[in-house]
């Protein structure tokens, strides 16, 4: 009897003490260690907006601003091409064409240098493999002469413009089906004068990632041979941090929200025993630290998390598409045709705009379209060509 007892009391001891290890491990971390690190992450819950979001707004600004003040200097030292090179004439059929839709904004941002500097600065950067990857400036302003970047441009890229300026204005017309008919035109063009094998069709305030066409080369060439990832109407490349959340209405994300748990609970268990110097696994405590590294991860932020497959291409992750948005999109040749007959059937409104037209057709037409995790771009646009704002914010 007394054995049993002091083998009871040994067992609570046991658990108690684990109870108590485990609190203070919560107390401790979601406490004072996550707000200490993470006030300052953007998209972490322990983010405190009110202390930063007005300070790091005007730095963002400030140094975009810089960048677009490089991205002038760059294309102005920049020795022009021979009109062969600037026209892409050399290339009968593209593998991969970078369509840059832009429109006048800002001059002091230069926004459409900015990416187009970029993607040129890879491209070179990138060598043999890119030889075939062509870029196309499509110039959407409604007088397109008065685009000032896009004049600088036109020496060394080539261009395309839809010129409104004798077009009757048309009552129907509001700035969501502008955009979305400008939309058409692009693709539209990217056909007729490459037929690619694929668009890339990007916004002009959607800088690329240094390894976007090191992950575009492994997508197209060995990702995209799968028949349903080959047959998909569009991929998206950019989706907004904010919304990348786990705690969503996405069952893929709360699929991989539960599977990081199942195999993080075990791994931090063992870590644990082998601290305080328990034997064996406990459910209830693999339950704990399940629950625990989800927790975690959804207030410190998906986003970062995310961060850690930029390690290689092969760890990007593909995954069903959402509604928002079009800052870079990636059509095969066979998948913009289709996607031009349906816009083009479509009328583009408030609260309809492109982005949830695309969305609509794979309910209404039977496709299917897919987003790739992490971004490849990054969308540096404060100020919308859409929605007028003078004091634009992170978010």
């Amino acid at each position: 009897m007394l054995h049993q007892a002091w083998q009871l009391y040994g067992r609570w001891c046991r658990w108690s003490s684990a109870f108590i290890h485990l609190l203070m491990l919560t107390v401790v971390t979601f406490g004072v260690l996550a707000p200490l690190i993470c006030h300052r992450l953007l998209h972490s819950y322990f983010y405190l907006r009110r202390w930063h979001l007005n300070p790091m707004s005007q730095e963002f600004l400030e140094q975009n601003r810089q960048e677009g003040q490089a991205a002038l200097h760059y294309f102005e030292k920049l020795q022009i091409p021979n009109a062969s090179e600037a026209s892409g004439s050399d290339v009968f059929q593209p593998l991969l064409l970078v369509t840059i839709i832009t429109v006048q904004r800002r001059n002091d941002f230069h926004y459409v240098l900015q990416v187009a500097s970029r993607f040129h600065h890879l491209l070179q950067k990138c060598g043999a493999r890119c030889r075939n990857h062509r870029i196309l400036l499509c110039n959407v302003e409604s007088d397109p002469s008065s685009h000032q970047d896009v004049r600088l441009l036109s020496s060394f890229f080539p261009m395309v413009s839809h010129d409104r300026t004798d077009e009757n204005p048309d009552p129907r017309m509001n700035q969501f089906e502008k955009e979305k008919q400008d939309y058409v035109f692009c693709l539209e063009q990217s056909l007729l004068a490459y037929n690619p094998e694929y668009i890339l069709v990007v916004e002009d305030d959607a800088v690329p990632e240094e390894e976007i066409f090191a992950v575009l080369q492994h997508l197209l060439l060995v990702r995209f041979s799968k028949p349903y990832l080959r047959d998909a109407l569009y991929f998206k490349l950019y989706h907004p941090e904010r919304l990348q959340r786990y705690f969503n209405p996405e069952p893929m994300r709360i699929l991989e929200w539960v599977g990081l748990g199942m195999f993080l609970g075990p791994v931090l268990n063992w870590v644990y025993s082998c601290a305080t110097g328990r034997p064996s696994l406990s459910w209830p405590i693999i339950l704990f630290f399940a629950l625990y590294s989800m927790a975690m991860s959804e207030l410190v932020g998906r986003h970062y998390m995310l961060e850690l497959r930029r390690l290689a291409p092969t760890l990007y992750n593909i995954v069903p598409v959402t509604e928002c948005c079009t800052p870079a999109m990636l059509f095969s040749a066979p998948s913009a045709r289709r996607a031009l007959g349906y816009l083009k059937g479509l009328h583009c409104r408030q609260g309809f705009a492109k982005d949830i037209a695309l969305y609509s057709l794979l309910h209404t037409k039977g496709e299917n379209a897919y987003v790739v995790e992490p971004n490849l771009v990054r969308h540096v646009g404060m100020y919308s060509s859409l929605r007028l704002n003078d004091n634009p914010k992170l978010l």
